[in-house]
């Protein structure tokens, strides 16, 4: 009889676990979008990055060829983490601060972008919303 009670308390544990284990299988999945994202950056691979964006926010705001030249007018100096939060339950925001060299210039300035990111239950992966960030807010 001990034996059954151990059993069936095994596999109530286990049921209760599930929810952790999606949890965490989640988490990972953020933690491996956030960190291609943020290599990408770095890299300075924006048409990688461009591929994290969410297919909505690429289809309603496509970037251009130009576009993209624009950004291979900067080279990414650092890209740092200064923080993330839930925002309204479903989504998280990381505040990120970007250090960009003008390749032309040599002229060095920071900017801050907050990265917005939202799960996709049907395709199990996380999407960042916000787009590719404004590297020159305040520069013109």
């Amino acid at each position: 009889m001990p034996n059954r009670y151990r059993a069936l308390l095994m596999l109530w544990l286990a049921l209760l676990s599930l929810p952790l284990l999606a949890a965490s299988s989640r988490r990972d999945a953020l933690d491996q979008a956030q960190y291609a994202w943020s290599a990408a950056i770095r890299w300075g691979d924006f048409e990688g990055a461009w591929g994290l964006v969410d297919p909505d926010v690429r289809a309603a705001h496509p970037l251009t060829d130009i576009d993209f030249s624009r950004y291979r007018q900067v080279q990414v100096a650092s890209y740092r983490d200064l923080g993330s939060s839930v925002v309204g339950g479903s989504q998280i925001a990381r505040d990120i601060e970007i250090t960009v060299v003008n390749r032309h210039t040599q002229q060095v300035r920071t900017v801050r972008f907050q990265e917005r990111w939202r799960y996709d239950p049907a395709r199990k992966t996380w999407w960042q919303t916000t787009g590719l960030p404004d590297l020159w807010q305040d520069a013109d």
